[in-house]
Parts: C-alpha cells; structure tokens; sequence
C-alpha cells in the first residue's frame, strides 16, 4: 500500500525571528493569524499528529488539526546551546560550530549529533511507511523545520551533510509518498489562502485614455 506522509512545518515566532537554536517558544499572534488564514489549504488525511514543541502544537490548533501528540517527532536536541540565538553561539564558539556543521557525528553542545538525529527520525519514516495497521494511509504531521530536512534526507538516501543544503520556510507543506527505502518528493509549497480570483473586465467599465 502506498503511504502518504504530509508534514508542515510550524507559522513564524519570535524564536524563528531571531535565528535561535531549538527555542520551544509558542506561536506569535501574526503566527497565528497566518495559520489560522492557511485553514482551508490543508489536505485531508487519515491520521494528524505533531511533534511535542509549543509551536507545534499552537500550528496544529490554529489550523484546526485535533493532530495527536507524537513524542518521537521532537525536534533535534541541542543540548546547551538550545534557546541561544545561532550568532552569538557562533560569536563564543566559533570552533564548536563549524565542527558541528561540518562532521555529521559531533555533538559539541551536549545533545544530539546530526547522524544521531537523522537516525531518529529516519526509524519513524521507516515506521510510517511500513504500511502496517495504523502507520499506512496518509499522515498530516505538524512538525519542525529540523525534522522535515531530516525526513527528507532519510527518503532520498542523502548524505546527512545534505541537511544543511535543504531550506524549510514557515507554514509549508513537503509531502513523501512512497513505501520505506522507495520514497518521492513533493517539495514544500506556501499553505496559503488561495488568491480570489477577479472578474474579466467588462469592456463598457475599461478606461480610454
């Protein structure tokens, strides 16, 4: 059976803003009045769920999900550098960052590399495309960005280095569909309210100049 995975990645925060690292901080109100606008682009499927961080879960309610909890969907843990804006540890750390965006394996905040991470989330894709009981159908995930990025690596057997060259704006949906080891891509679009569409101009209303 082919599986569907749809994962959107949360509305704007101020923690997104400012470039801070894993910062579990709720949705802003212009989030939430960006979501709550993407209602409608949302597409149907048989089961929601969402990773446990708060903008997560204030995506998922103002899009109107009842999307259950999933802890295995956690974001990447970045031990003590989480809620620390990425400049300014790159401004104290400078080597620790570029060992950590350069070697896959290293952890130099504490928490998890980015092989460690990848793994993770590479286990649940694997799960989710088994295609057994509950896990088959089609699956709307509210997740973050991290988490898209480390999907996708996953289902197009990427280098983990490829993480870094994969961008994952606010509010988008990327959608997997496929069986474990066989996945296509569909890359993120805009959830956004669809433009209204004008009537033709009548040609007893157009001007002369």
């Amino acid at each position: 059976m082919t599986v569907q995975v749809m994962l959107i990645s949360p509305a704007l925060n101020a923690a997104l803003r400012e470039a801070r690292v894993d910062d579990d901080a709720p949705l802003d109100a212009a989030g939430v009045r960006q979501a709550r606008a993407a209602t409608a682009a949302v597409p149907p499927a048989d089961r929601y769920v969402r990773g446990p961080s708060e903008r997560c879960a204030g995506t998922a309610d103002a899009l109107g999900l009842r999307a259950g909890l999933e802890p295995a969907l956690r974001g990447w843990d970045m031990g003590r550098w989480s809620g620390r804006r990425l400049a300014e540890v790159s401004d104290s750390e400078p080597d620790a960052v570029s060992l950590w965006m350069s070697d896959p394996s290293a952890a130099p905040h504490g928490g998890e590399s980015l092989l460690e991470f990848c793994a993770r989330i590479g286990r649940l894709l694997d799960a989710l495309g088994s295609g057994d009981g509950e896990e088959g159908g089609r699956v709307l995930a509210v997740v973050e960005p991290a988490v898209v990025r480390a999907m996708v690596v996953r289902a197009l057997a990427l280098p983990e280095e490829a993480f870094w060259r994969l961008d994952v704006a606010p509010l988008t949906l990327t959608g997997l569909s496929g069986r474990s080891g066989r996945w296509n891509l569909r890359c993120g679009r805009p959830l956004s309210p669809a433009p209204r569409s004008r009537p033709p101009r009548s040609a007893t209303t157009r001007r002369d100049n």
